[in-house]
């Protein structure tokens, strides 16, 4: 039994379906997505997990449905997650997803991997 929603899962590639740029890896106790290279967002239980940044986190944890991001028994810094009524339309999982899509991008070059090839594990 996989430690994500297919569901969920689903839904976030059709989000991310024009980018080419997208790789799927289970890591963190779910499906990760990654963009570039970089851990972006994923899927955790039914839960979507976001990387909104060191900076990002407070404002992104005052929000409703939304709480740290664990693994481990650890939380994982720059990182959230968001239950599912957070997410529930396509609007609002596009709105989460960008926020992650945002923070990959701003990244420094020294913090981003060389871009990884392929697509989703199948």
């Amino acid at each position: 039994m996989p430690g994500y929603d297919a569901d969920v899962a689903a839904r976030v590639r059709s989000a991310l379906a024009g980018r080419d740029d997208v790789v799927e890896k289970r890591m963190v106790g779910g499906l990760s997505f990654l963009v570039g290279g970089t851990m972006c967002c994923g899927v955790t239980g039914e839960r979507l997990m976001v990387r909104v940044g060191a900076q990002g986190r407070d404002q992104a944890l005052a929000e409703p449905h939304v709480s740290p991001m664990e693994f481990a028994g650890r939380r994982l810094r720059g990182f959230i997650c968001v239950d599912q009524e957070g997410f529930r339309t396509e609007a609002s999982l596009a709105a989460w997803i960008r926020r992650g899509l945002d923070v990959v991008a701003q990244l420094p070059a020294s913090q981003r991997p060389e871009r990884a090839s392929g697509s989703h594990p199948d």
